[in-house]
């Protein structure tokens, strides 16, 4: 019973540093993941004929879009946008799970592109009479789902969409809008709303209010950005986008604490569990409520929630640094289980080192406890990684092994242990200095053998006898032949690995 209360309390540390872990691995996954499709959505306009002055508006749509969900990644947003592909009349170029839609124009200059945003129905129509077009205007409307002639025919065929315009073109675009509405004001006031409505809802970006943008493109950069695209050559590095470089602190410290919140509520209901089981146990067989163990279940959630949250954050912010590659491309590959498992290895250390200072614990003791943690965390690992393969569910899986493991670990272990301090006791082996070998004699070895023994740094007080007498009595000599007694020494255990002389 006690090898499995070891493995469950190791168990219960160890989870804490591995759910921190094992959150900011998915968050910096779940960051790399957005920033690769954004790489291969540019990329598939490889050896395409278009060119980069006609294609650099297909390049937008797919920039603000990835680059949007790669920011929401950043900042733990579930806001994602979706390129729509649609060539519908009046479609959506860019659709959100968050209700906002997006329109996007990158033409020449600034006036070009926000009078493409800010088209009437009537002014398309007109525009689809000089190319050609035969119908008339009930049923080019009606072909577009439009029922009313004459309330949409003054209407922006983009009517609700936030129009996207290149960042170098807004303001421009904004100066001219501004004097169409003022020109039309005076002579065609029905010609207005078309105007207002685009300069009301013009934008060089994506933004869903929460502080989540996508980041926004000049005319020229999209061209650029359309030239890579056709060659095959648009790499993360060279457009600033990995995750060296946009995790930064704050996101290393607020994923961390997110982290270390979780961890200590798993932590908290692990501490707890056995406690409350204890109280369950106790009401039914006395039929009375123990306050001890009340008591008891209080101090569980404190510390349990307190280690519990120092340990899934400090793990958390290593584990965000490492894959993120802030401490150097060789640790992004590390696995985060294995950083879960030396902070909690590391954690015990410098713990139980304030004890060996405090002269609560020996550095054998620190030692031995060391070796136990790891042999405990090796089983761990092994059994978590084995687990983990059959049960597909992020972290549960892991946990599972991870419990079974620590409590295997803990009853061989025992059994282990045992058997080296045996072969100690038989041999005087040290165990590299994990086992004390104490020669000393027992103190009433010492005294039969003649040898005086005396207790130092003691006070006795002198004590005042009355003098008495008693009368002479008779009392026999008595003979006794001189024996000899022989003592057989026997060594064995007599403290934590510590091996000497038996009493």
């Amino acid at each position: 019973m006690v090898g499995f209360e070891e493995g469950y309390k190791f168990f219960t540390d160890n989870s804490a540093a591995i759910v921190g872990a094992e959150l900011s691995n998915s968050y910096v996954g779940t960051v790399d993941k957005e920033i690769k499709k954004l790489i291969d959505d540019l990329n598939a306009f490889e050896k395409f004929k278009t060119s980069p002055k006609m294609l650099k508006g297909d390049i937008a749509e797919f920039w603000h879009s990835d680059t949007f969900n790669i920011k929401a990644a950043l900042e733990r947003s579930d806001h994602r946008a979706f390129v729509d592909r649609s060539h519908d009349f009046a479609s959506t170029d860019v659709s959100t799970n968050f209700g906002h839609k997006y329109g996007l124009k990158f033409y020449g200059d600034g006036q070009a592109s926000a009078k493409a945003q800010s088209i009437s129905v009537f002014q398309r129509f007109k525009e689809y009479q000089n190319s050609g077009g035969k119908d008339g205007i009930e049923k080019f409307l009606a072909d577009r789902g439009f029922d009313d002639v004459d309330t949409v025919l003054n209407d922006p065929i983009y009517s609700g969409q936030i129009r996207v315009i290149p960042r170098d073109q807004l303001e421009e675009a904004t100066k001219w809008l501004n004097r169409m509405i003022q020109t039309e004001q005076a002579r065609r006031p029905e010609q207005v709303h078309h105007y207002q409505e685009t300069l009301d809802l013009l934008s060089d970006r994506l933004k869903d209010n929460e502080g989540v943008e996508s980041i926004p493109l000049s005319k020229n950069e999209a061209e650029e950005l359309a030239t890579l695209a056709k060659q095959g050559e648009v790499n993360a590095e060279d457009l600033g986008l990995t995750t060296e470089e946009l995790i930064k602190f704050d996101h290393i410290m607020q994923q961390a604490f997110k982290a270390g919140l979780t961890a200590a509520t798993i932590s908290v209901m692990l501490k707890v569990a056995p406690e409350i089981y204890k109280a369950i146990s106790y009401l039914i067989k006395s039929g009375e409520i123990d306050s001890k163990q009340f008591k008891k279940i209080g101090f569980a959630a404190v510390s349990g929630g307190a280690e519990g949250f120092i340990r899934g954050t400090v793990s958390s912010a290593l584990t965000t640094c490492c894959k993120a590659g802030i401490l150097g491309e060789t640790l992004k590959s590390v696995d985060p289980t294995v950083i879960g498992v030396v902070t909690v290895l590391t954690m015990n250390v410098v713990k139980n080192a304030y004890y060996v200072v405090a002269g609560k614990k020996t550095s054998h003791q620190l030692a031995g406890e060391l070796v136990r943690d790891m042999y405990l965390s090796t089983c761990s690992l092994i059994s978590g990684s084995i687990t983990q393969a059959f049960i597909e569910v992020p972290i549960l899986g892991y946990l599972i092994g991870s419990f079974i493991g620590s409590v295997v670990g803990s009853f061989t272990y025992d059994i282990g242990q045992k058997a080296i301090v045996a072969f100690c006791v038989d041999s005087g082996f040290t165990m590299f200095g994990l086992v004390e070998q104490d020669y000393k004699l027992p103190k009433n070895i010492l005294e039969e053998i003649g040898v005086e023994t005396f207790d130092y740094e003691t006070f006795d007080v002198d004590s005042f006898e009355v003098d008495t007498f008693e009368s002479e009595t008779f009392n026999p000599d008595t003979f006794e032949p001189d024996t000899l007694d022989i003592t057989f020494l026997r060594r064995g255990v007599i403290g934590v690995s510590k091996v000497g002389y038996l009493d």
